[in-house]
């Protein structure tokens, strides 16, 4: 599986960003797919992901909206009332095994990262 992570960009805080996640090379119809971010100097963080039902971190919830199109085999974080530190390169991610969808460990397929900053 082949992730393509688009959609970043500069925003004012307050704003909002809708980041997308296209797969190639096999259908992700099955799959657990996980958003991430990693902000400068931190560790890379879990920020949401959905299979069956969807999961938020406590610091997105209610702000983001995670969401896929099989169709499409596309995957979407819709990000309102974006804040300064939601300023990070936000990666999607692919898992086709069981267990949590909050662990980063368990994801087998990257995309390559799209960089969102927020001002103030």
């Amino acid at each position: 599986v082949q992730l393509q992570a688009s959609g970043g960009g500069l925003v004012q805080a307050g704003g909002s960003l809708t980041l997308s996640c296209a797969a190639s090379g096999r259908t992700i119809s099955s799959y657990a797919m996980g958003w991430f971010r990693q902000a400068p100097g931190k560790e890379r963080e879990f920020v949401s992901s959905i299979r069956l039902n969807t999961v938020y971190s406590g610091s997105v919830k209610g702000r983001f909206t995670i969401s896929r199109d099989n169709a499409k085999n596309t995957v979407y974080l819709q990000m309102n009332s974006l804040k300064p530190e939601d300023t990070a390169v936000y990666y999607c991610a692919a898992k086709a095994g069981l267990g949590s969808g909050t662990d980063q460990r368990l994801y087998e397929f990257w995309g390559q990262g799209t960089k969102v900053t927020v001002s103030s």
